[in-house]
């Protein structure tokens, strides 16, 4: 053999490798001829959410946060939205004791400060939602009531909420406001305890919000009065620290937030925030 073939028969084993090489990197290029990047993990689907989640809500916000719920657990399978309704300065009491939730929706930023000054909180509360009074009064206004001063009439049985829940705040700022005194014959817990007075009959009137009269489906009568819009309730929502399912409350939250949750909550009469 010449010293020519040995010397063709040495590199032919080379020139393999170096095709192999090539033909490699051509199989890891773009067409461009740039490296793609290595796949991220983090661009993986988020995990499933399942479990329950519990919220916290102030008694006006039953409807749209039932309907909201039922929304939810269809979105999402294996999930299951528990809520419990009620005065939001009660529900704030309750999250600083140590009640098990994971999100609290108050009616307003006083309640939710209640819970925030106790750092049971994990982010910041945000606003979702406003909400506006209004007077109910039985089908048919049947004392035509028509201002805020005509609920001074003695002959009329007049319900208000409670001062220390939002709703009954609302009330007294706006009356404080116009100089008009009521005296209520009773004063109630929350909102909807103070609708239902009316609804049963057992008053003639009450202060309540706009979101409640509609929800009533006939069964009172509101009545705008101009003073409403100097009082005019925020609701804020947060996620708290004693939650057990921090993945699924922040989802929820997300909903309540979203385009969805914002045209279940205006169709139910709330203001946008």
């Amino acid at each position: 053999m010449t010293r020519s073939a040995r010397r063709t028969r040495r590199m032919l084993p080379l020139a393999g490798v170096g095709v192999a090489a090539l033909l490699a990197l051509s199989a890891c290029s773009n067409s461009d001829g740039t490296t793609p990047a290595k796949a991220d993990s983090s661009d993986s689907a988020s995990p499933k959410l399942s479990g329950t989640v519990t919220v916290f809500a102030a008694a006006s916000l039953k409807e749209s946060f039932t309907a909201l719920g039922k929304q939810f657990e269809q979105q999402h399978p294996g999930t299951k939205v528990a809520f419990n309704f009620g005065g939001s300065d009660t529900l704030a009491a309750s999250i600083t004791s140590g009640a098990p939730a994971d999100v609290f929706a108050a009616a307003s930023p006083k309640t939710m400060k209640i819970v925030t000054d106790k750092q049971d909180n994990t982010a910041a509360p945000v606003t979702f939602a406003r909400n506006q009074l209004e007077i109910a009064t039985e089908p048919g206004n049947p004392d035509k009531v028509a201002s805020l001063k005509d609920l001074t009439d003695p002959k009329l049985k007049v319900v208000l909420c409670d001062k220390t829940v939002p709703c009954g705040a609302a009330a007294q700022k706006v009356l404080d406001a116009s100089g008009v005194k009521v005296t209520p014959v009773s004063y109630e817990q929350d909102v909807k305890a103070a609708l239902n007075k009316v609804e049963l009959k057992e008053a003639d009137a009450s202060l309540v919000y706009k979101t409640d009269v509609k929800s009533a489906a006939g069964k009172v009568q509101g009545v705008d009065f101009p003073e409403s819009k100097d009082a005019i309730n925020d609701y804020p929502i947060a996620p708290l620290k004693n939650s057990k399912n921090a993945d699924t409350a922040a989802a929820f939250i997300a909903l309540v937030k979203s385009a969805d949750g914002q045209k279940v909550l205006t169709e139910a009469g709330f203001l946008k925030p």
